[in-house]
């Protein structure tokens, strides 16, 4: 079995971790109704993507 010849100090240890951090949502401005939404995904609110009707608007 694989064992360390020396402790990890907190420093190298901490360096190791910083890659396991989730990334931060990203939004974007929709262009006619000026909300916020999701790159790539359907305004739920309006039914459209990518300037094109995709699904019923919601109702309110």
């Amino acid at each position: 079995m694989a064992v360390p010849k020396r402790k990890t100090s907190p420093s190298r240890r901490g360096m190791r971790r910083a890659h396991d951090k989730l990334p931060k949502n990203t939004y974007v401005e929709d262009a006619e109704s000026g909300e916020l939404r999701r790159p790539h995904h359907i305004d739920l609110k309006t039914g459209r993507y990518r300037g094109k009707q995709v699904l019923k608007a919601k109702e309110d």
